[in-house]
């Protein structure tokens, strides 16, 4: 990911990349407006506790993640650029939690990413000597096995089918690799374990199919491009920006309805 606010080096960039990215964090924005309209400012909307929602939430960070891996996989300087999104993801946390405790993020999406990204920066070249034909399905297969962890298991994706011991829930320590102790308490919660697999799905996705994927010609769809070459900025500004338009809705306009 660019250095916050850098003009983009638009000469090596994929249309289909870019729109694709964009148009994830536009559904990662519209659905924090959701969230914050339900938890927060108490606004009816059953269907977004339902399954729908569910799917919804779970499309936009599966999308993401993957995409992250892929261009980690193109990236020339993963270790820096994964030292500044884990740097950003422990500064939102810090906000939260003096700012906003009810609702606190620990382990959130941009924590994982730079995680990721630091140690796959770490082992580049290392992955880079396994053929994308085993990686790719090894590592979503290992995603879907221990998908169920964070619930106390292994399986297949949400079904749990072998559960493991309660000693391995032990602290922070291990909330961050995918073992969240009792009363561990999160708003956005995004472990190692399973998420580095899926990551490392996208890693190898472009090792198998990458030069097809960039030869594409299409040039994507303005708004969208935009908003995924910024997709870091945006998302580190889009949830502050989307409160305060929410808290003077809800103070001036709410009332008048």
């Amino acid at each position: 990911m660019p250095k916050l606010f850098r003009k983009p080096d638009l000469s090596r960039r994929s249309g289909l990349l870019d729109s694709l990215r964009g148009l994830t964090v536009l559904n990662m924005i519209l659905f924090h407006a959701m969230y914050d309209l339900v938890f927060i400012f108490g606004v009816s909307a059953p269907w977004f506790l339902g399954t729908g929602a569910f799917v919804w939430q779970q499309a936009i960070c599966c999308t993401f993640i993957t995409l992250s891996g892929f261009c980690a996989a193109m990236g020339k300087h993963t270790l820096r650029r994964g030292a500044v999104v884990f740097g950003i993801g422990a500064a939102v946390t810090l906000v939260t939690l003096f700012f906003m405790p009810e609702e606190l993020i620990v382990f959130g999406v941009l924590t994982l990413i730079g995680s990721c990204m630091l140690l796959t920066g770490a082992a580049k070249s290392a992955l880079r000597r396994i053929p994308a034909v085993i990686g790719l399905p090894v590592c979503f297969a290992l995603f879907s096995f221990t998908r169920p962890v964070n619930s106390g298991g292994l399986g297949i994706f949400f079904r749990q089918l072998i559960s493991l011991p309660e000693w391995l829930y032990h602290d922070y320590v291990t909330a961050y690799l995918g073992f969240p102790h009792p009363g561990f308490r999160t708003s956005d919660y995004f472990s190692l374990i399973p998420w580095l697999f899926l990551f490392l799905s996208g890693f190898f996705l472009h090792g198998l199919c990458g030069k097809q994927i960039l030869n594409v010609t299409w040039k994507g769809i303005g708004v969208l491009n935009f908003i995924g070459r910024y997709a870091l900025e945006i998302y580190v500004l889009h949830q502050p920006l989307i409160y305060g338009l929410l808290l003077a809705w809800n103070a001036w306009l709410r009332p008048l309805f």
